[in-house]
């Protein structure tokens, strides 16, 4: 049985995307309700699944890959064998940080941090040694207009 989310479910989900070492004392005050029924209705989300996981975002440009590249890729091959391949070397390339299969003229959209566009070509020549593509096509962003990893609550039921 689904059980729904209430409006106290979503502020302390729209809280936690925010910050998710808020303290348990903190983040109950907000959501006006004390820290053990807080903590209770935060393990049944993450029971539901609705709370994957909880990580540190770290500043790119103090880690050194504050360059942005979204890469378009085309393949000639559209059967499972080639798709598992691809999906093995792009996960075992760490630059790769986002990978989606797309509809449309493009295949497969990839984002890669870096450092710069010598460590891009790295990158580059790691993805084409392990799987065959057709077509690769790079775009540097050149700024961040928005970048966020809350996802909008406003459809949650």
């Amino acid at each position: 049985m689904k059980q729904k989310l209430d409006a106290i479910d979503r502020k302390i989900l729209a809280l936690l995307q925010a910050r998710s070492d808020l303290p348990i004392n903190e983040l109950a005050e907000a959501v006006h309700l004390t820290p053990t029924p807080c903590w209770r209705r935060i393990q049944r989300l993450k029971e539901m699944g609705i709370i994957a996981q909880q990580v540190a975002l770290l500043d790119r440009q103090k880690v050194n890959v504050g360059v942005t590249v979204f890469v378009s890729v085309r393949t000639r091959d559209h059967d499972l064998p080639w798709l598992d391949k691809f999906r093995t070397a792009v996960q075992s390339i760490a630059e790769v940080v986002e990978a989606y299969r797309m509809s449309g003229d493009v295949d497969y959209l990839l984002k890669v941090v870096v450092p710069d566009i010598a460590a891009y070509d790295l990158v580059y020549k790691q993805l084409i040694q392990q799987v065959p593509l057709a077509d690769v096509s790079s775009s540097f962003a050149m700024e961040e207009l928005k970048f966020t990893t809350a996802v909008p609550l406003s459809y949650a039921t």
